[in-house]
């Protein structure tokens, strides 16, 4: 970066860089020196911002938490429109999927984050869990609307679809190939939920 050039929102393009270094090398490669040299920036930049690596990784877990769980809260709000497996596929989706990707494997690396996370955001303000709860009272609003079988749990079936959302992105290959799996499969729980309860009546929820 030659000198005298402003950075614009220095912190998000280190994330962005953390990011990248995590999708290409893995979370045990992460080091400032690898995440300044991904952004093309002068280390020193990093510590001017935080005042140390741990704070950055902090840092970074803390922005993309509420950004995923700003993301997911409106899911709840489009009960009864589109179709219920689309509009679940595209909540899980919204992200894109080198945050969840990253973010998820590097929570499980350093678990420790969790409590600098909890620390800003609350106890239960984990990522997926804030997503586990929009699914829940997504599927809820769905359930009263009849759009969803009565004999449905909501929460039990949140707890699935994010296990699967976290099973594929720890296990990704590529965007393309996780974004199938994940619609693929939600909708196929979804199907087979309403297949399940057929036999009692109500409306197909795809």
């Amino acid at each position: 970066m030659p000198r005298g050039v402003a950075i614009t929102e220095p912190r998000q393009q280190l994330f962005a860089a953390l990011e990248a270094v995590v999708t290409e090398a893995g979370p045990a490669r992460l080091t400032s020196r690898a995440v300044t040299q991904q952004a093309g920036v002068a280390t020193g930049l990093l510590y001017a911002h935080f005042a140390n690596f741990d704070d950055f990784l902090v840092g970074y877990a803390v922005d993309r938490t509420f950004q995923i769980a700003g993301t997911v809260a409106g899911l709840p709000s489009r009960a009864g429109t589109g179709t219920v497996a689309d509009n679940l596929s595209d909540a899980l989706l919204a992200t894109p999927l080198d945050t969840l990707l990253t973010l998820t494997r590097l929570l499980a690396f350093r678990p420790d984050l969790a409590a600098g996370v909890q620390a800003v955001l609350g106890d239960e303000a984990g990522a997926l869990a804030a997503i586990e709860r929009a699914i829940a009272g997504y599927l809820t609003a769905e359930r009263k609307l009849g759009r969803v079988p009565a004999g449905a749990d909501p929460a039990a079936l949140a707890l699935a679809m994010v296990a699967v959302l976290h099973h594929v992105v720890l296990t990704a290959t590529g965007a393309a190939a996780a974004r199938t799996r994940i619609r693929r499969t939600i909708a196929e729980l979804t199907r087979a939920l309403y297949s399940d309860t057929s036999r009692r009546a109500g409306p197909a929820i795809e």
